[in-house]
């Protein structure tokens, strides 16, 4: 179809959703395989990027970084901690509270995962701009599907001009 054709709001092609999960899918099926030599999932690999950048963290902190509720969350830390690589421990202060933090094995894996980013950025095709932009594009969506309530008025919300569209 002419790029000057207007598209059917309706057709797959035009669906923006569409668009993010394809890519999400194809993204973690790239992480799926270079973590595979880890002997990590994708959602483990989450949770120790966290780790390894923040060190020992109360596990409703762990949960808020990973927008995961604590019914998720229990049972990566649980086969995390089976595979040696997180322990969890009760707060002496507040038995209610209770830390995640890496064990040795946990932080010695660091170094192997460090090549991660940098494979997953050149199988993109992108540049380090590019992913920059579009990072901070996720992020803004992000931010504003988040938000506790609806902008208001957003059922009357109006898409810019075909030309500003993505």
């Amino acid at each position: 179809m002419p790029d000057d054709q207007p598209r059917d709001p309706l057709s797959l092609d035009a669906q923006l959703c569409f668009a993010v999960y394809a890519a999400s899918r194809a993204i973690t099926g790239l992480y799926r395989d270079l973590l595979a030599e880890l002997g990590l999932t994708y959602p483990q690999y989450l949770v120790m990027l966290v780790l390894w950048e923040r060190g020992p963290v109360p596990v409703k902190e762990l949960g808020a970084a990973l927008h995961l509720d604590s019914g998720t969350l229990s049972p990566l830390l649980r086969r995390l901690e089976a595979a040696g690589l997180v322990s969890r421990e009760r707060s002496g202060s507040d038995e209610r509270v209770v830390h995640a933090a890496l064990t040795g094995r946990g932080s010695a894996m660091r170094e192997r995962a460090e090549r991660i980013p940098e494979q997953v950025l050149c199988a993109t095709g992108l540049g380090t701009a590019d992913a920059r932009a579009l990072h901070a594009l996720l992020d803004r969506v992000t931010s504003s599907l988040s938000a506790d309530a609806p902008p208001e008025g957003a059922s009357a919300c109006q898409p810019p001009p075909q030309e500003d569209r993505a």
